[in-house]
């Protein structure tokens, strides 16, 4: 009987980490896809602009750029994540690169003016960038993954 449990809690846990999994990876795709839109440009161009380390860059290229580049990161995070399935090599490099850019994503909650309301008493921020929290711990998780 405990035997079962085990293989059950196994298979329970696995479907879990590979909904995650493919799910971050949709997640990135598209959000990375998008970035290479005018209108995602221009929306995150006050949250890159307001930043201790990227307020610099529209000095030297064009909003559209920096978009489509922060568009290549997502990508690619989530290439690394689904072929991380075949070549279990490139999991820590995926959680490498997902830690890194997930706790720049998050501290532009701290940095943006203007990003944090209170409506009806209650504070509210741009609840889209909150999503990095979980890709965050994915990240940690899969960084910290024996296989």
């Amino acid at each position: 009987m405990n035997g079962t449990k085990t293989n059950h809690q196994a298979t329970v846990y696995q479907s879990g980490y590979y909904i995650s999994l493919f799910g971050a990876a949709l997640i990135l795709l598209w959000i990375g896809i998008f970035k290479f839109t005018p209108t995602e440009s221009n929306a995150i161009k006050p949250l890159i602009e307001n930043h201790f380390l990227t307020f610099f860059v529209y000095n030297f290229v064009s909003v559209q750029s920096v978009s489509n580049t922060i568009g290549v990161i997502e990508i690619i995070i989530a290439l690394l994540l689904i072929f991380s399935v075949k070549f279990a090599s490139l999991k820590r490099l995926a959680g490498f690169v997902m830690i890194a850019t997930f706790l720049i994503t998050l501290s532009y909650l701290f940095t943006t003016p203007g990003v944090w309301k209170v409506v009806d008493g209650v504070p509210v921020t741009d609840f889209f960038i909150l999503k990095d929290l979980m890709l965050l711990g994915f990240g940690l998780m899969i960084l910290n993954e024996k296989k």
